[in-house]
């Protein structure tokens, strides 16, 4: 178990650093005339991204859940691809990258990297992470909870991109955001101009 709260404090300081990323991009968005979207979802997937660590924490110590090898390991290395993933977007999108949605008129699409691919490629990290993460220490509700929650709310955020792609001044415009982390995520990016997460979609 403690090695499993070690995990997740890394993912936890992972997710700080998300955040720093996304403040300072906003910014940069912001400095060129971004127009921000869906503020009313974001504390939602911040308190979702939240629960999703201490469920992850509090569950395998007050069920008693074990570490199961097979189960343990193979979730363990989602997690890690899907790290991998989120910050192959967020390299990817470079200062275009957020956790909010941010559209700055008048970019070009983004269309290299995990976009060549996917449409919210950002979103499938967050899905596969937060299904993943629990799982390493059989905390097999906080995972169906997670799953369930954050794809209720992934619909509301992937209209909301949508709508931010098809109503900004350039409808070229990409915007590409990550989960809160906390959060990024929760994450986490989907398929947007500036947006992630985690605070990790």
């Amino acid at each position: 178990m403690s090695l499993y709260l070690l995990l997740l404090g890394l993912v936890a300081a992972e997710r700080i650093a998300e955040l720093a990323v996304a403040r300072r991009n906003a910014r940069w968005s912001l400095a060129r005339g971004a127009r921000e979207y869906g503020r009313g979802h974001y504390p939602a997937m911040v308190a979702l991204h939240t629960a999703l660590l201490v469920g992850c924490a509090v569950e395998p110590w007050a069920a008693g859940r074990p570490f199961v090898p097979m189960l343990g390991w193979s979730a363990l290395a989602l997690a890690a691809l899907a790290q991998g993933l989120r910050w192959w977007c967020i390299t990817t999108l470079g200062p275009r990258w957020n956790t909010r949605v941010l559209v700055v008129p008048g970019l070009p699409l983004v269309a290299g990297g995990p976009y060549r691919l996917l449409r919210h490629p950002n979103y499938v990290a967050v899905v596969v992470e937060g299904a993943a993460l629990p799982l390493v220490h059989s905390a097999w509700l906080t995972a169906a909870a997670f799953t369930a929650l954050n794809a209720a709310l992934l619909t509301v955020r992937i209209r909301c991109e949508d709508t931010a792609l098809t109503t900004a001044p350039a409808a070229t415009t990409h915007t590409a955001t990550a989960e809160p982390t906390g959060t990024t995520a929760g994450a986490g990016a989907g398929a947007a101009a500036t947006s992630p997460a985690g605070p990790s979609a």
